[in-house]
């Protein structure tokens, strides 16, 4: 008849470990952080690699009595760890599937370069019709990507005016009869 390693959760039983193997609770606690330090390589996680040694632990636990050279029980353990490892990885769940076809994703419409180009004249033209100073705060504020502040500071006005000038100047570009196919 075996006697149970352990009664209950909070306090060990008269056969634990302690008492059965002493030399596996020294030799566990000697070993323990060089062995955690094996699992952590093992593992992404920190708490799965606590667990995949507690594991490990215990398979050498049980096999403590056939274990006939207790100097190579290092080996002995990480042995344990990476077979552990090893079965956990295998009966990880795929997620992919084989299928008769292969599925190919939606083709991205291309603008065609030479609309693109169109437009781009078309824009510039536009912004040529309009007055210098608004000119350049449109320039400023949407080309060289200004903010109002220092649109502002480069043109020597005030934050209120590079506001007014640009809202006019896009009212103006909005009711342009060669930018109307872009709306």
């Amino acid at each position: 008849m075996t006697t149970p390693v352990c009664t209950s959760a909070s306090k060990p039983a008269a056969g634990s470990i302690a008492q059965t193997y002493p030399s596996f609770a020294s030799y566990m606690q000697a070993r323990r952080p060089v062995l955690l330090r094996t699992a952590r390589s093992l593992t992404s996680n920190p708490s799965d690699a606590e667990d995949l040694l507690q594991t490990a632990l215990t398979k050498t636990y049980v096999a403590w009595e056939r274990i006939e050279d207790h100097r190579a029980l290092d080996g002995y353990v990480r042995r344990a760890l990476l077979n552990t490892r090893t079965s956990q990885w295998r009966k990880r769940k795929v997620d992919e599937f084989a299928c008769d076809e292969l599925p190919e994703p939606e083709p991205v419409p291309v603008a065609d370069p030479a609309e693109q180009q169109v437009l781009k004249d078309a824009m510039w033209r536009a912004i040529m019709k309009l007055p210098d100073r608004q000119r350049a705060m449109v320039v400023l504020r949407y080309y060289e990507d200004l903010s109002e502040a220092r649109t502002a500071e480069v043109l020597g006005v005030s934050v209120g005016t590079v506001k007014s000038a640009v809202s006019r100047a896009l009212g103006k570009l909005r009711e342009d009869p060669e930018l109307s196919p872009v709306r």
